[in-house]
Order: structure tokens, then sequence, then C-alpha cells
């Protein structure tokens, strides 16, 4: 190993025969046991290392330089995947676990945190979006966001670029499944004549979530409502809760009240006589 003398207060340049590079060196200081704290860029050529070396330092002046240069993105997205989603229920879990396994591991997993770049993202949105729906590609961005900023969190890394980015328009997503008016109104007269038939009126009717028309009790249905008030109050159901994890709704807006029609009302009061009492037993 040979040393290159540089001018004063611009550090060393050496080449390293065991990494066959150059090495450009510098000292920043000195620890309270008096040991030199230095920073070093390496390259096949002094250029390189030099341009590195700067690279380094303007990191560091920066604040961009952390304890732990060599976590990648897979580490970061395993570490998120494993602690990050605590209390999420399993479906969830799954539904993120593939999308980080299938996409963002195999082609960001080997990156450095520290060396990801806005344009790397952008680059890999684009490549996605020939492959993908544009809602796949909105959860891709999401998760890799949210990855990042566990990292962040723990001082893995500095900053964040995944919300710089743009997210493209990816590929048209599968065809609609809505009803339509005819089939719609095949469901509910079908519904008429089955012990399950309030719930699919209801459901059909209002919109409200298979998972919270399942915890839904008569404690939160209003058939009458207050039709003398000003203005006046429809029957109506109140989605305060679900079935999913510890009970909460989707999200806070979620919890609402919807106005029931006239059929749905009625299908409901021919259901609560029953309600307890059903056998399981289809009528005849």
């Amino acid at each position: 190993m040979s040393t290159m003398r540089r001018g004063r207060g611009e550090g060393g340049l050496y080449w390293d025969e065991k990494r066959q590079r150059y090495i450009a060196e510098v000292t920043i200081g000195y620890t309270p046991a008096g040991r030199r704290i230095t920073r070093k860029g390496s390259g096949k050529t002094k250029t390189e290392a030099r341009n590195k070396l700067k690279e380094v330092l303007r990191d560091h002046e920066d604040g961009l330089v952390t304890k732990h240069q060599n976590t990648t993105v897979a580490m970061a997205a395993e570490d998120w995947l494993s602690y990050g989603l605590v209390g999420r229920a399993d479906s969830t879990i799954q539904k993120y676990g593939h999308l980080v396994r299938g996409h963002i591991i195999p082609d960001l997993g080997a990156r450095k945190l520290k060396d990801l770049k806005a344009a790397d993202v952008e680059k890999w949105l684009a490549t996605k979006a020939t492959q993908v729906s544009s809602s796949t590609l909105r959860r891709l961005h999401e998760c890799l966001n949210r990855i990042i900023n566990r990292a962040m969190a723990r001082e893995l890394v500095k900053r964040n670029v995944v919300p710089l980015c743009e997210i493209p328009e990816g590929l048209d997503g599968r065809p609609s499944k809505s009803l339509t008016f005819e089939q719609a109104k095949a469901v509910l007269d079908a519904a008429e004549r089955d012990p399950f038939g309030a719930y699919v009126i209801v459901s059909l009717l209002t919109g409200a979530r298979t998972e919270e028309m399942r915890e839904l009790d008569w404690d939160h249905v209003d058939l009458d409502g207050k039709p003398d008030a000003d203005p006046p109050v429809p029957p109506a159901i109140h989605v305060w809760r679900s079935v999913r994890t510890k009970g909460d709704t989707k999200t806070r807006k979620s919890r609402r009240s919807l106005a029931l029609p006239h059929r749905a009302v009625a299908a409901l009061r021919r259901l609560e006589p029953r309600q307890g009492t059903w056998d399981g037993r289809k009528p005849e």
C-alpha cells in the first residue's frame, strides 16, 4: 500500500492493494480518547475516490449519516412487516406481505437505504406501471413510504424520498363486478323469501360493508325516525362498529348513520319479532 501526499487539510489518497481501489481519506475530528475520526471514499480511479469522499463529507455536513450505513431496503421492509403492523387483521398483514415480498424486496431490496434516491423510486414505479393496476401501484407506493418512515424513526436513515415521487397511471383494473339494475332487483326479490333476506336487503340498499352489517345490533337500529322534526329524520341504522380487529370501522369517517329506504324498514320489521328465535331452518 503506497500513500500519495495531498495538500494540507485535504487528507490522504492511497492505493489499497487488497481491495484494488484508491482510498481517499480525511480527518474530521478526534474522540475524547484522542483517536482520529475519519471519513473515506473509494474508487477505481483517483478522481472517483476523491468525488466519493466529497459525497460522504457532504452527507455528513447535511446530517444524513447514521450509524447503520449498511441497512438495506429489504431489512427495513422485513422489520416493518414483523413489527410495524401490530394490531392489524391477519388478512391485512397477508395483503401487505404479498405486496412487499412480491414487488418491493425483489426490485429494491438489495439497495442500501442511504443510497435510495428519488430517481430510483420513480424509475421503479414507472416499470411497475406497465405490470400492475393503478390501485396496486398506489398501495406499493404507500408500503414503501411506510417502510422508510419507520426506518427514519429508528434512525436507520435520515430522509425519505418516497413522498417526493409522483405515482404514474398503471394498467386498467379488472372490469366492474357491480350488479346491474335488473340483477339487483332480482336479488332483492329473492331475498324476500330467505331467512337472511333482511341482511341482504339492508346491505344492498344502504351500501353498508359486510363487516359492519355483521356487527349491527338492534340498539343501533331506528325504524321510526322522527317524521315530525324539522327537518324530518328518516329511519336509519347507526354504523359505529364492525367485526374488524378491536371492533373499529375501517376509518373514522366510516362511523356514520345511513337512512333506511321503506323496503329495508319493512324487512327489518319482519325480522325483529323472529330475532333470537329462528332455529336455522328455512321457511316452507
